[in-house]
């Protein structure tokens, strides 16, 4: 069968709060978002494998705070008085182990966020003990914070992280189509990332529905290898 073209269209990815599926697994981070729950000392690490949904988490309690969003790898010292005027989301904190610059950056941010009043969030995928982070005082301070894990997905947060992923593709599959995979797929949020696109991809370029069918292909030994490669941005659950 001919290939038909794909184009390159974008996935769109929900960040609202009920967009994001309650389970056993992220219970007791969700609770600690709550509005009306105040963070020990301010400030809360929030930890999980990649797409277990700390960014999305990180976007939720943005919207409530009115907090703002850094990447770690972004901050610098000059933009800190403007950023410690309100709450702060600095997500993948790991990612600065050996940058000196944003290490120290970060270090007068927390200091200067928390006492002004405001409250800090944290993110990043090991446990903050493990981070590696080479100032000292700042780990200490990452240690310190209240920590909540997303853990990994059981089979009902699996298929529904499944199903927003193909809806954040704009693609309905079959219904047997998530069941298969959920019984078949590594135990991942990166996995059902990986799999959905693939999925889609494959879907595209041959003209075919998201059939069973087709995902027994993709599920099969070495099959990986010869799907067509992803043409346009990947959407997660969100890191």
């Amino acid at each position: 069968m001919a290939q038909q073209l794909s184009f390159d269209l974008p996935a769109k990815t929900a960040l609202g709060r009920d967009d994001f599926f309650v389970a056993p697994s992220n219970a007791m981070a969700v609770a600690l978002l709550d509005p009306s729950f105040a963070w020990p000392s301010g400030k809360l690490v929030l930890t999980g494998p990649s797409g277990s949904g700390k960014t999305h988490l990180a976007h939720v309690w943005a919207s409530q705070s009115g907090a703002q969003i850094r990447q770690a790898s972004e901050l610098s010292e000059d933009k800190v008085p403007a950023l410690a005027q309100g709450p702060l989301v600095s997500e993948d904190v790991p990612a600065i182990a050996n940058d000196a610059g944003a290490q120290n950056a970060l270090f007068h941010l927390h200091n200067l966020v928390l006492s002004n009043g405001h409250a800090l969030m944290l993110t990043g995928q090991a446990a903050p003990n493990l981070w590696q982070l080479s100032l000292a005082d700042l780990q200490s301070r990452m240690q310190a914070a209240t920590h909540a894990e997303l853990q990994a997905p059981d089979d009902a947060l699996l298929a529904v992280v499944l199903a927003k992923l193909f809806n954040d593709r704009q693609v309905t599959p079959k219904p047997d189509v998530i069941p298969y995979l959920v019984a078949h797929m590594d135990r991942s949020f990166a996995a059902a990332a990986q799999i959905v696109e693939q999925l889609d991809n494959l879907a595209l370029s041959e003209g075919r529905t998201l059939s069973r069918p087709l995902a027994v292909r993709l599920m099969s030994q070495d099959r990986h290898q010869d799907l067509p490669q992803a043409t346009g941005n990947v959407a997660t659950t969100s890191d």
